[in-house]
C-alpha cells in the first residue's frame, strides 16, 4: 500500500465563512479522487486583518500572498482561492492545477423591503468595497433617472447584510457566487444583469493552486478542472493585465460561451471600465471561436483590451487609490 494514502494532505484556506465553506466543497471533491484525508490548515490573511478598504491596501493580492507562502514553505500542499482575489501574475513556483465548473458570476443586491435596484428609492445608500461595482452602479442608476449614493463598506457577509438589517444603509452588494456558497443565495433581492453590471474578472470561480513541482498532485487536482471555465475566466483575466498596465480604473469583464442548439461554438467577451461617479464608461465586446489553448485565450484578452484602450479606456486613470 502506498505509505502516502494514509497521510492527510493539507488544504490552506482563508477563516472566513464564506472561503471555509469553498474549501470544503473542494476538499471533499479531492478526498473522493485520491482516496486521502484531507484536513483544512486556516491562514489568517493581510486582507482579513486590515480594516483599511480594499482599494487602499491593493485590492488584489491581500488576501492571497499569505497562502502563497504557506505553499512555498512547505506548510501546505495546496490552497483554495477566490479566482478574483488572483493578481494577474503568476509566480512560476506555482500552478493553478485546477478551475472548477464556475458559480453564478452576477452581483446581487441585498436590499430592504425586497427591493430591486430599480425599484430603491432616489438617493438610496449602497454599501460596497469595490470601485467597478461603484462605477457600474452609478451608471445605471443614471441610465434609470436617479441618483444613489455609494457607500464604502469591509467585512464579510453577515456584517454586510447587518448594514441593511439595522437600517444604516438600503441595500449592499456582493458576488451571488458567495451567497449561494454559504446557502444564502435566497437572500438576494436583485441579481444584476451583467448587461447593466459587469463582474469583477474572474468572479464565482475558484483557483486550486500547488507546487508546480508536485506532478502528482497536480494530476490528482486536474480532474477537479472545468475547461470552459478556465477558457473563459482566462480571458477575463488576459483583459485586465492588458488593461491594468495602460489603465489604474475599476475594470469588469465577462467571457460566456455561445451555444447554437446543444453545440458551444463561440465565446463571447465584454469588458468595461468606467470613472467612479458613472458618467464615462468604456464598455465592447468581442465575439469568437471558443479558446482551445491557453494562447488563444490570452489572445482574445488583449485583443479586447486594446479596443478598449484606443476606445479611451486609459483617459480614465486615476480612479482608484493604489
Amino acid at each position: 500500500m502506498n505509505p502516502r494514502l494514509d497521510q492527510p494532505l493539507r488544504l490552506g484556506t482563508r477563516r472566513s465563512k464564506l472561503a471555509m465553506s469553498q474549501s470544503g466543497h473542494v476538499a471533499d471533491a479531492v478526498r473522493a479522487i485520491t482516496g486521502r484525508p484531507v484536513e483544512l490548515v486556516e491562514i489568517t490573511t493581510y486582507g482579513d486583518v486590515s480594516r483599511e478598504h480594499l482599494a487602499q491596501i491593493g485590492g488584489t493580492g491581500v488576501f492571497v500572498t499569505a497562502l502563497r507562502d504557506a505553499l512555498v514553505r512547505g506548510e501546505v500542499d495546496f490552497a483554495v482561492h477566490s479566482l478574483k482575489d488572483l493578481p494577474t501574475a503568476q509566480p512560476e513556483e506555482l500552478v493553478i492545477a485546477a478551475m472548477p465548473l464556475r458559480e453564478d458570476p452576477r452581483d446581487a443586491l441585498v436590499a430592504r423591503d425586497g427591493l430591486t435596484f430599480e425599484q430603491l428609492p432616489d438617493g438610496a445608500r449602497i454599501g460596497t468595497g469595490s470601485p467597478r461595482r461603484t462605477a457600474q452602479l452609478n451608471h445605471y442608476a443614471r441610465a434609470l433617472g436617479k441618483r444613489i449614493e455609494t457607500v464604502a463598506i469591509r467585512g464579510n457577509v453577515d456584517t454586510r447584510i447587518g448594514f441593511v438589517r439595522d437600517g444604516e444603509l438600503d441595500a449592499v452588494v456582493l458576488a451571488a457566487a458567495g451567497l449561494n456558497r454559504i446557502g444564502r443565495g435566497d437572500e438576494a433581492t436583485d441579481l444584476l444583469s451583467v448587461d447593466s453590471v459587469l463582474p469583477a474578472p474572474g468572479q464565482g470561480a475558484l483557483a486550486v493552486e500547488c507546487l508546480a513541482s508536485d506532478a502528482e498532485l497536480i494530476a490528482s487536482l486536474a480532474e477537479l478542472d472545468d475547461p470552459q471555465t478556465r477558457a473563459a475566466v482566462t480571458a477575463e483575466r488576459s483583459l485586465l493585465a492588458a488593461l491594468e498596465a495602460g489603465c489604474s480604473a475599476p475594470v469588469g469583464a465577462l467571457a460566456d460561451l455561445l451555444a447554437d442548439g446543444q453545440v458551444v461554438n463561440e465565446m463571447r467577451l465584454r469588458g468595461v471600465v468606467g470613472t467612479l461617479d458613472g458618467s464615462t464608461l468604456v464598455q465592447l465586446s468581442t465575439t469568437g471561436p471558443v479558446p482551445q489553448s491557453y494562447d488563444e485565450a490570452m489572445a482574445l484578452g488583449r485583443e479586447l483590451a486594446d479596443e478598449m484602450l484606443a476606445k479611451g479606456a486609459a483617459g480614465l486613470m486615476g480612479e482608484r487609490s493604489l
